[in-house]
């Protein structure tokens, strides 16, 4: 899979390009419907799969004070793109000066740089574009001008209510776990760089990786059943998020890894932590044996639950 930042770095393709446009943050099952639209597309025309998305989000500059944490770093995006099997994703810098194109100029400039294209795949009701000028029947005008079909694919529901990222994030927050991979298609994953810590896992015997995840979203403060990644081997694990209440009195917040069947050096790796289930809440107690013995008594509950 080619990942490119200008649309003009997209190889020439004889029979064009099908794209599907979208931030595409968490890749949900509505997600993968447009995608999915893009790939037949592509099959039907002989031409290439390519997928269009935005970093950063574009709430970050047009209202910073309405950003909202996002479901899958920008690495784990284009990775779930490419299983998807898009030959190619522009990832579009949304920047002061790229939020005045207005939706019309916008596919404009993308006609000119790619070529040809074939078709555009967006979600029912999908906006783009200075003051949101983009919309379906609008790129369904400049389809019929400049050459190319507009798939508009219809939002996917589970019970009553439709597959949205802010769903996801609501479910989330709420650690409704079980509805969030419903909605996803998939357990929720959170992607992170191993950093240093303070050594305390180590000092009583459970070493952990303090992952980086700031700017992700997170489900409730827990301790959690978790499967990790890393280097593409699976690992079996137990997952502190919380400010560790009986350490420091007004800590930080950590999210912390224990491996259950590693013994070596993480840092600097990048690890997928997926979730399984919560075990229980974050919670203080009297003193740091009493944690000891729960966190011993967490990694038997998470070992026998992983098998």
């Amino acid at each position: 899979m080619v990942v490119v930042r200008h649309a003009h770095e997209l190889p020439r393709r004889l029979r064009g390009w099908c794209f599907a446009l979208g931030m595409f943050d968490g890749m949900h099952l509505g997600h993968q419907h447009v995608i999915r639209s893009a790939l037949l597309d592509a099959a039907a025309h002989g031409a290439g799969a390519a997928a269009i998305t935005f970093d950063p989000h574009p709430l970050t500059v047009l209202r910073p004070d309405r950003a909202p944490l996002l479901l899958q770093p920008l690495s784990a995006r284009l990775k779930a793109m490419e299983s998807m099997g898009v030959d190619a994703v522009l990832v579009m810098e949304f920047n002061a000066a790229f939020s005045q194109l207005t939706g019309e100029a916008f596919i404009e400039q993308l006609a000119r740089e790619t070529g040809r294209i074939r078709s555009i795949s967006v979600g029912n009701g999908f906006q783009f574009g200075h003051a949101r000028s983009g919309d379906v029947p609008g790129l369904r005008a400049l389809g019929e001008r400049l050459g190319f079909d507009t798939n508009t694919c219809a939002a996917v529901s589970i019970g009553d209510s439709r597959v949205s990222s802010s769903r996801v994030r609501q479910c989330l927050r709420s650690g409704q776990l079980k509805e969030v991979a419903e909605l996803l298609g998939r357990p929720y994953s959170v992607w992170g760089t191993v950093r240093p810590g303070d050594q305390l896992g180590r000092r009583i015997g459970v070493p952990t990786a303090n992952l980086d995840v700031r700017g992700l979203e997170l489900p409730p403060h827990g301790v959690y059943a978790v499967r990790v990644t890393r280097d593409s081997e699976l690992h079996p694990g137990v997952l502190n998020i919380g400010v560790r209440p009986t350490i420091a009195a007004a800590g930080e917040l950590r999210f912390e890894v224990h491996l259950l069947d590693f013994e070596g050096d993480l840092l600097g790796s990048n690890l997928e932590v997926r979730f399984v289930a919560r075990l229980r809440d974050e919670r203080r107690f009297p003193d740091l044996e009493s944690l000891i013995r729960q966190i011993r008594e967490d990694i038997t509950t998470a070992g026998t639950l992983l098998g």
